[in-house]
């Protein structure tokens, strides 16, 4: 599987991972009609071509190589990124059901700061 987005990446959006993106497989961009109701960005894991560039972008440290590299607090987005398809209402609504059931799940992290989150879910 391809790279994952996890939770720092939740109310931030920051596009930069987007603009660095070889392939554009991450998604929903900010011109996608998605783009305004999702709670966070995922990567296509079948787009995905695995070259890294995305992960010095984000901001937030939020994007792991895979999902062995997510921490456990993570890994019900490992699945989000998987369900996720541009345009695909029913696939966008399962995903953003995944996050906001994570979100719901982790009060504690989710009020973190995004960019302290990555290094909280490490401790």
């Amino acid at each position: 599987m391809a790279f994952i987005i996890t939770d720092p990446c939740i109310t931030t959006k920051d596009s930069a991972c987007v603009d660095v993106c070889p392939v554009d497989c991450i998604h929903p961009r900010k011109d996608e009609a998605e783009f305004a109701d999702t709670p966070m960005l995922f990567i296509h894991p079948d787009e995905c071509i695995d070259c890294g560039a995305c992960v010095p972008a984000c901001p937030v440290s939020a994007i792991y190589d895979s999902p062995d590299a997510t921490p456990a607090s993570q890994k019900d987005l490992i699945e989000a990124n998987a369900k996720y398809r541009s345009g695909d209402a029913a696939a966008f609504a399962e995903a953003t059901n995944i996050v906001n059931a994570h979100m719901s799940a982790h009060p504690e992290l989710i009020n973190i700061p995004a960019a302290e989150r990555a290094a909280a879910h490490q401790a």
